[in-house]
């Protein structure tokens, strides 16, 4: 979990910390190395997110040596060090990854929960919490029913996992036993709303590089609702103060 950067500032100086802005021009861009080296190596992919994609192994004869194989040319390509989850449904491929993120020295970064022994030995050893989708509130729900690790939710009666929470929890359930309900979407949905936000390294008090933000950020979400082929109803920008200073 991260940290406000007020809260330790007294000690990242104390300790001599050097602190950067953030950089999404360059995460954008690092992000895009990744994806590319990955769909150079499999037959279709899905960009889930910046920092996370499904790939689709079908026919791959040796899934956790071809993980291996992505896991290291990322690392040379790059000098990211990525985790590998491998699972018959997306929901048990999120958790292989989790698993390979949360022992990496004895897994190597790569997790293979096609095996059924391996893959129930890891359902019982995750918080329900930990599982894809599976919020807070939800967790604390499902606690109350019992529910407190993945073996247990795979464990459960699917109609009343639907009846007391929805089909989403249902479908969560069923991809745990190894039941696929997601499919591979290798083209986006185009998003409904799209947001170029960032926080500034230091206090503003003249308007000409608030403008100039302005301007960047606008031009950089018109960039990505061309890249959809959208077209806008309207336009917002929003400025405030640090929600540390409410006096200013």
């Amino acid at each position: 979990m991260g940290v406000p950067y007020f809260q330790i500032r007294r000690d990242l100086e104390r300790w001599g910390v050097v602190v950067f802005s953030s950089n999404y021009a360059l995460y954008g861009d690092m992000s895009e190395r990744v994806m590319t080296v990955i769909e150079s190596l499999v037959p279709a992919v899905e960009v889930y997110s910046i920092d996370e994609s499904f790939a689709d192994l079908t026919g791959v004869p040796d899934v956790e040596v071809l993980g291996r194989r992505i896991r290291a040319e990322v690392l040379r390509s790059t000098g990211i060090p990525v985790g590998v989850g491998i699972g018959g449904t997306k929901t048990l491929a999120k958790l292989a990854n989790h698993s390979a993120k949360r022992w990496q020295k004895q897994t190597g970064g790569v997790v293979d929960l096609l095996d059924p022994v391996r893959r129930d030995k890891v359902l019982r050893v995750t918080d329900v919490g930990d599982v894809w989708g599976v919020g807070r509130r939800m967790t604390e729900h499902l606690n109350r029913l019992g529910i407190r690790t993945a073996w247990d939710l795979a464990s459960a009666d699917a109609w009343t996992l639907r009846k007391k929470f929805s089909v989403v929890i249902e479908k969560t359930a069923r991809e745990l036993r190894g039941t696929p309900c997601l499919d591979l979407e290798e083209v986006a949905s185009p998003k409904q709303e799209i947001c170029c936000s960032r926080m500034f390294g230091k206090r503003l008090r003249e308007l000409e590089p608030i403008k100039d933000a302005v301007a960047a950020y606008a031009a950089r979400a018109s960039e990505k609702l061309r890249a959809q082929q959208s077209m806008c109803k309207r336009v917002r920008i929003s400025i405030r103060t640090g929600m540390f200073n409410p006096d200013e």
